[in-house]
């Protein structure tokens, strides 16, 4: 927000997109701490809620949409300033995605039905370069995998060598990873989780409950709907889901980490301080 407002106070035009795979969905308001008006200060957001929860939004339904709005500001000679903590989103904008063939249903239904103990066991012998790559505990990418090489014959890494649509030899990157330390940064998963029980996250819930959903939806596995979900329906307290919540947020906050301090280039700038100075970066947009 801070570079969004120094790019304005210098007469330059930014638009914040989101690139945060909960914050898309019109349905999680508070379990994705989607930015109120007040939090936008006037500064024009993108990509926000824009995904009813009953439809799936995918890393390249995502990128779609995002270049899309890439390229509106930049006719406009505005600067889109991409914010979230999403990877996947990230690097299929950048670098493509993978033309992998629709995936046979009922391979899908075999697949996502299994214990992710089972599915990992599976993957460990089918692919077992990409499940070497993973913890055994991510569901959604195990099953991702399984399910393509059992339905295309070929390991997901195979498809992934034959990217297309990715726009980063198009366009000028100004990277920023942020890497704050984890015991600081374990605190406020902490902190975050017990503000949205206060702030309406059970009502929420609630809310997609009573849509009665498909479970295997995103947005029914977004941090903190399972956790309060088994509390209203009496599965645990309400105390057991903060504590269960926190320790996913947690969880998911090491993977990313983890993941940016890894994945991307080396030439990204990456910087362990809570508070980031932005003059070198409003110097490099606008010299």
């Amino acid at each position: 927000m801070d570079l969004a407002l120094a790019c304005e106070a210098r007469g330059k035009r930014a638009v914040i997109i989101n690139a945060d795979s909960a914050q898309v969905y019109a349905d999680l308001v508070v379990l994705s701490a989607r930015p109120t008006a007040d939090d936008m200060r006037g500064i024009e957001h993108r990509l926000f809620g824009a995904w009813d929860g009953a439809s799936a939004c995918s890393a390249a339904d995502w990128a779609d949409a995002a270049k899309r709005e890439i390229a509106e500001v930049h006719q406009s000679g505005g600067i889109p300033i991409l914010v979230g903590g999403t990877g996947l989103y990230i690097r299929t904008l950048l670098d493509g995605i993978a033309p992998v063939p629709g995936i046979d249903p009922e391979t899908r239904r075999t697949v996502r039905a299994m214990p992710v103990a089972e599915a990992y066991a599976a993957l460990l012998g089918e692919d077992p370069d990409r499940a070497a790559s993973l913890a055994p505990a991510d569901s959604a990418r195990i099953a991702r995998a399984l399910e393509v090489v059992r339905s295309t014959g070929r390991p997901l890494s195979a498809w992934q060598h034959e990217t297309t649509g990715g726009i980063g030899d198009t366009v000028s990157l100004h990277p920023l990873i942020l890497l704050p330390d984890r015991p600081t940064l374990y605190d406020r998963c902490d902190l975050r989780f017990g503000n949205m029980l206060e702030g309406g996250a059970v009502a929420e819930v609630a809310g997609l409950l009573d849509r009665r959903l498909d479970p295997a939806l995103p947005v029914m596995r977004a941090i903190g709907v399972p956790e309060i979900a088994g509390h209203l329906r009496g599965q645990w307290s309400l105390d057991e889901a903060q504590m269960r919540g926190a320790q996913a947020t947690r969880n998911y906050a090491k993977r990313q980490f983890t993941w940016f301090r890894r994945q991307p280039p080396d030439s990204w700038l990456r910087t362990e301080s809570n508070n980031v100075a932005l003059a070198s970066l409003i110097e490099r947009l606008l010299p």
